[in-house]
């Protein structure tokens, strides 16, 4: 059965509608997957499948690698294409992606040292894996070192009030990276 991409955004869109407006029907309706399926999580249902692209599909976090395999898995319809895009598709195109967004971030020049250098060598390690840590969590941190650089030196400016100096002196002490980043975009201007 081949399911065009807008019948299958309409179908999850109206399907938790019909599912929740009759639950008598929906307690009686028989399991759309079988046993063995369902206990190994992998569905063979259409339906489902497409449901499965759409939730990533509606992440903001997917790029454009991910959403054209998605589409063209989606414009197939069939359970074969959608399982490849799941299973094989689906990790390469997100490292594509993964590698984009880590070289949008090294060619960006409000980019310090400490953010180049975790971005080069997530780029280097050549794995999705190196990739997506550097995304999820390496990124903030760098961007922390950075931002305790740039405050550090604030500190050397001889004009610098005591109430600012102060409050540099406890971020230092004790700033999460959020709170260096907010000191750095707001509130070194509220002191």
């Amino acid at each position: 059965m081949r399911m065009s991409r807008a019948t299958a955004i309409t179908a999850l869109v109206t399907a938790p509608v019909l599912l929740l407006a009759t639950p008598a029907l929906a307690a009686a309706a028989p399991p759309a997957t079988s046993a063995a399926s369902t206990a190994a999580g992998d569905p063979d249902d259409v339906g489902e499948l497409a449901f499965e692209i759409a939730v990533i599909l509606a992440d903001p976090d997917s790029g454009r690698a991910v959403k054209e395999a998605a589409g063209e898995a989606l414009d197939a319809g069939t359970v074969e294409a959608m399982r490849y895009f799941l299973d094989v598709q689906y990790p390469i195109a997100q490292f594509e992606d993964d590698r984009v967004a880590i070289a949008r971030i090294l060619a960006d020049p409000d980019s310090g040292r400490g953010v180049k250098r975790e971005a080069g060598e997530a780029l280097d390690a050549g794995t999705a894996e190196a990739a997506r840590a550097f995304l999820e969590t390496g990124y903030r941190l760098a961007q922390a070192e950075d931002d305790r650089v740039t405050i550090s030196r604030m500190l050397t400016d001889p004009d610098l009030s005591p109430e600012l100096r102060a409050a540099i002196n406890d971020l230092l002490d004790d700033g999460t990276p959020e709170e260096l980043r907010e000191f750095l975009e707001h509130g070194q201007y509220e002191v």
